[in-house]
């Protein structure tokens, strides 16, 4: 399976990104420029966390409208796996390939630390390797995390089950406990904490891992079956 990670000015995740699927799953990926337009000989977008363009405007605001956006949206189209972790996922909205939007923490603070999330999707590409309702540990560290959507979208988001994580103890004040989404399609999710952080047990987790597990698992299960 061969990976993307996508790096726009301001990405400083992207080697944590690429350390997970590359050196963690032995899979092939490349740190991709925000330049280069051509997306279509990988398997899986990765969009890393950061600040991208010093967060200007808002954050993800501005990578948004960026070159290589538009393979983003048609790799997302195609049916690829496409996750975007914290910044990641502020892109993704701004995409508009997820709803919703992120706002400021509710304490204005910027937060570091692990997290217990709870699995409240198990059935998907990116969480098959999980429990549902199990409860894992995942770093955060962002400024604007807090998830805001309208009582409508989150009424569609939980009939839909798009709503994959939870925090268990909400520490940025996100509307429903909400720490990642997927769109309909099941294919793209955006997430505010970091996987890619917590894929060995020298960092202190590596409840990550089975995520990026997952999304290899379910690669190779539709390979085989289009074989």
């Amino acid at each position: 399976m061969k990976f993307a990670v996508i790096v726009f000015p301001g990405s400083n995740c992207d080697r944590d990104m690429y350390h997970a699927v590359k050196d963690q799953l032995g899979e092939e990926a490349d740190l991709v420029w925000y330049k280069e337009a051509n997306l279509a000989d990988y398997d899986a977008i990765l969009l890393p966390g950061g600040f991208s363009y010093g967060d200007y405007l808002r954050s993800g605001a501005i990578a948004a409208t960026s070159d290589i956006i538009a393979q983003i949206s048609k790799a997302a189209k195609a049916g690829k796996p496409v996750l975007g972790v914290c910044n990641g996922f502020q892109i993704l909205l701004e995409m508009g390939l997820l709803p919703g939007a992120m706002l400021p923490n509710e304490k204005l603070k910027f937060m570091c630390h692990y997290e217990t999330l709870i699995v409240e999707n198990s059935d998907t590409m990116f969480t098959r390797s999980y429990d549902h309702q199990e409860k894992i540990e995942i770093p955060i560290a962002h400024g604007d995390g807090k998830y805001f959507c309208d009582e409508q979208t989150l009424r569609e988001l939980r009939d839909n089950n798009q709503i994959v994580f939870t925090y268990d103890q909400n520490p940025n004040g996100s509307v429903g406990n909400i720490a990642g989404i997927m769109n309909e399609k099941g294919n793209v999710l955006g997430m505010m904490p970091h996987p890619e952080r917590a894929v060995e047990a020298l960092l202190g987790h590596d409840d990550g891992r089975r995520l990026f597990e997952s999304i290899l698992t379910h690669w190779r299960e539709q390979h085989a079956i289009n074989a």
